[in-house]
Formats: C-alpha cells, structure tokens, sequence
C-alpha cells in the first residue's frame, strides 16, 4: 500500500501561509502532492515589524527568487542591525548588527582583548571596530564581500519589506506552481472519531476540502491545533509581560535607515522601519502599564510623518503552543505561537518550521516519534530566542520607571541565568546548532548594556599592550576610511534595485 501523503491543505494565507505554500509546491514540484490553501479575505495580514533577519536569503535561494525582483514586487529596503535606543538608559544607544566585531589576533576572539583595553578605558565602544555597524550609522549601505577568516571584512544583511506585497508576491509564485486558492472561511472542521485526526473542512462557500495533511497558518486563533484539537498554550508573559501592540504607517522622508530602530518608551517599546514607499510604526507595551489610548497617544506623538492609516490595536499573549505538530496538523506562524518582533524573529521561525517540516516529512503511519522530536526542536529554538528577547529587558537600567524596574527585578529562566553568569565569569557564550543568536549578538547586548566581565583569556597579556591599542585604532579608522565612499542605502536602491 501506497503510504505517501498525497494532499496537504494549508489554513490561512498572509505571509506564514504563502511562505509555507512557495516552499512545499517548489521542494514537492515532482511529487504527486496536491497544496491546496484556503483563506479569507476577511482576514489581513498582521504584518508586524516587517523586518527580518539574514535567515530570509536562503528562503529566496531555495525558491530562486531573485533579490532584486524581490526588493521590487515587496518595496523593500536593506537591514544591517538593530539600533537599540534608550534601552539601557534615556539617551544611550547602540547596535545588533548582522556581523563581527574587529579580527582574531593569534586565533584568539577579538572581544578577548577589547574587554581588557575597555576595562582600561583604551577602547571604543565595540561598534567602533564593527564596518556593519558603521555603514548603518552612515546611513550607506554595500554589497558584503565574505571572508570567513577576517570577522571585520565580512557582514551579513536582511531586508526590510511590505508584509502584505510579500504575501501578494508568493501567493502568485506558489499558484504557479500548482498552489490551489480557495477563498472562503473554515465553518467547520470534521474529525475523525477514532483518534482525532482532521479530514476535511467545511468552507462558507459550500465546499467541503478533504486532505491528509493540514497546516495552520490561521493566525493567533489556532484554528485547527487549538480551536479544534485543543492543544494548550504555554504563556510566557512573566518575563515578557507586553501584550499589546499599535501599528501605524506614515510618509517616509525619502531617507531610508538600513537598520531597524527599536525604541525605548514608558511600557515598551516602539518599531521604526523605513521602506521605499513608507515607514513602519508601531509601539509594543503592556496593558497593565499603560492604556491603549495613552500608547496610541505616544506612537502617534512619535511619528516622522503624516499617519497613511488609522491605529491598528493588536493584542498577544506570548509564549507557544504546547505542541506545534499534533496528530495531523501542524502549526507554523503565530498559530504555533508569539514572540514579540524585537529581534525580528517571527519570520525565521516560519522558515524553521517549514525546514523542519519538509525534512521530517511524514507518510500515513504517522509515527509518533517523528512528530515528538519535531516538537522537541522547535520548542527548544523558541526558548533560546525567548530567552534573548528576555535578556533586552533584564539588562536595562531606566531606573525609576515602573514597567522597566520590573523587568529589572524579575527571575528569569535558569538557562537564562547561567549563559549571563558564564560570561560574567569567563566572558565565553555558550551556543548549539539550535542557536539561532551566535556569539556576536550575544556580545552586542552584553557591550551595549556594558555589563563586561573582569575576565579575558590570561594569553591577551602576553602581547604588548601598545601594539594591540594600536591594531585597535587601525581597525577602527580603517573602518571609517572605508565607508567614506559608500553610496548612501537610498543611492545604492535607486540605482541596483529598480
């Protein structure tokens, strides 16, 4: 008997769902797999944050997507970091760029010898020695030239982009590819009486769509692995307590930032991105600390240019289903679950589960140790973003402001605790292969919240000390030699990508 899956249904489209569709019709293009994905018109796109991380290349590589007919069908603009403003304190900022810092000297990391210089006030502070972090304070931007051995010549980028164009421009790649659209509501969801699994739904327009596969793309309402499987979700909002977010889009001032801007406000904090055609807005707080009207207030105080649209009030509840695969549905998007946009993640996690998805591709037997090891994974990916959103919080040092002392003051996860105390201690950062956040972003939160251990590597000290404030120095200006003929990031758009 023939135990291949033969029809996967998809529920909910935006961009968790054409994302998921673009990718199975391309991996699946010779396979004898029918896709078909159903969703309402009813339902927008979230689209919060509209920001992503590096991850997002290789989805386009993977479908062949071109990034310049991407960067157009999207209106997007490039992303090198993240500029954290007034996080540790009111007036203080700095980057999480997608790169190193300086280079290795004799094989030992960088960061080794800046915390002793810095200890001795003989150092910049680490975005100094960073040519990603200063082509996005320059505003320019450049194509990277990759060298894995020298850390300061190579950086990486993502993109900033329209989340609705997005889900537009796939929606087009997948049905080329075979993708059937359905538009119209899930009224029912009919299951089998024995063991549970979905066989078919029941649409508003009268059509009922048999599959074997599902996958809930349906949103923060879990359609399927919560309304009608009852899964449970696990919260999180005692370490991430913001629950609401205002999202309002505004002119762009023609000056695109490639880099993200996260701002520090009285009960969270607010998004700016900046596209080609507008600028992203939004403020992520919490409810208990501050009413909707008073954020709306806030946001729309802080705008760079006139409002496009009225404030849209979305509100969360962080945290993750307690299984993201269950019999056969599988959750990907914020069906499976929530982090706040601050690092971007949202995306990635979408790409993960697709990943992970396709490489442990299920037959009817549906074995229960495939489905286990796939909730494992990704229950272990999201904790380890978890705890670096935590980690923003935990660090800050606005003292005197309700929202952020508590944030100060609250326990954190163990494994929390002891990555922070291992680099206190040793100044090493302990990453797996499930880590999305290497070493280098770890390093950029512990330097920008100048929490520097009083440990280096003991072989710093056999080396002159007046040579290696002098090789800092170099980088450091060669960095800026380097910039000064870069194209400003709307130049180099203007000129490659439209």
């Amino acid at each position: 008997m023939d135990t291949r899956i033969q029809s996967i249904v998809i529920v909910g489209g935006g961009t968790a769902g054409w994302m998921t569709a673009a990718a199975l019709a391309k991996r699946f293009a010779n396979n004898p797999i029918n896709i078909t994905l159903v969703e309402s018109p009813e339902i927008g796109t979230i689209g919060v944050g509209e920001a992503t991380v590096p991850f997002i290349k290789e989805f386009l590589k993977q479908l062949k997507i071109d990034e310049v007919e991407f960067i157009q069908a999207t209106n997007a603009t490039y992303k090198l970091a993240i500029s954290f403003d007034g996080w540790k304190q009111e007036g203080h900022s700095f980057l999480h760029p997608f790169a190193g810092y300086g280079s290795r000297i004799d094989n030992i990391p960088f960061h080794h010898f800046w915390i002793k210089l810095k200890q001795q006030n003989k150092a910049q502070d680490l975005d100094a020695y960073c040519l990603s972090s200063q082509i996005a304070r320059a505003y320019k931007f450049a194509l990277p030239k990759p060298n894995q051995d020298i850390e300061l010549s190579s950086f990486n980028y993502a993109f900033h982009f329209d989340a609705t164009l997005f889900a537009k421009f796939l929606s087009g790649y997948a049905q080329k590819l075979g993708v059937k659209r359905i538009e119209a509501r899930v009224q029912s969801v009919n299951q089998n009486k024995t063991n549970g699994f979905v066989n078919s739904l029941g649409l508003s327009n009268d059509q009922v769509v048999e599959g074997e596969l599902f996958i809930d793309c349906s949103g923060f309402k879990g359609l399927l692995i919560e309304e009608a499987l009852k899964t449970g979700y696990e919260s999180w909002t005692q370490w991430l307590p913001c629950d609401r977010a205002i999202a309002i889009p505004c002119e762009s001032n023609g000056n695109p930032a490639p880099y993200t801007r996260s701002l520090a406000c009285e009960a969270g904090w607010q998004w700016r991105i900046q596209l080609q055609h507008r600028t992203g807005n939004g403020y992520v707080y919490s409810s208990q600390h501050i009413s909707d009207e008073e954020a709306i207030e806030c946001l729309t105080k802080n705008l760079e240019g006139k409002a496009l649209a009225a404030p849209k009030l979305m509100q969360f509840n962080t945290g993750m289903r307690k299984q993201s695969w269950n019999k056969n549905v599988f959750a990907i998007g914020l069906a499976s679950g929530f982090l706040e946009p601050l690092e971007s993640t949202s995306i990635y996690m979408i790409q993960e589960s697709i990943n992970l998805l396709i490489d442990n591709f299920p037959n009817k037997n549906w074995h229960p140790q495939l489905i286990s090891e796939s909730n494992k994974i990704l229950r272990i990916r999201q904790e380890k973003l978890r705890n670096f959103i935590i980690l923003h919080y935990y660090l800050n040092e606005r003292h005197g402001e309700t929202f952020w002392d508590a944030c100060r003051n609250m326990s954190i996860p163990d494994t929390l605790a002891e990555k922070i105390e291992l680099f206190k201690n040793t100044a090493q950062v302990n990453v797996s292969h499930l880590d999305f956040f290497r070493t280098n972003s770890w390093l950029a939160m512990f330097a920008g919240f100048n929490r520097i251990p009083d440990y280096y590597h003991p072989f710093v000290d056999n080396f002159d000390e007046a040579l290696v404030e002098k090789e800092f120095n170099t980088i450091a200006t060669g960095i800026l030699g380097a910039i000064k003929g870069l194209p400003t990031h709307n130049e180099f758009i203007q000129k490659n990508c439209l």
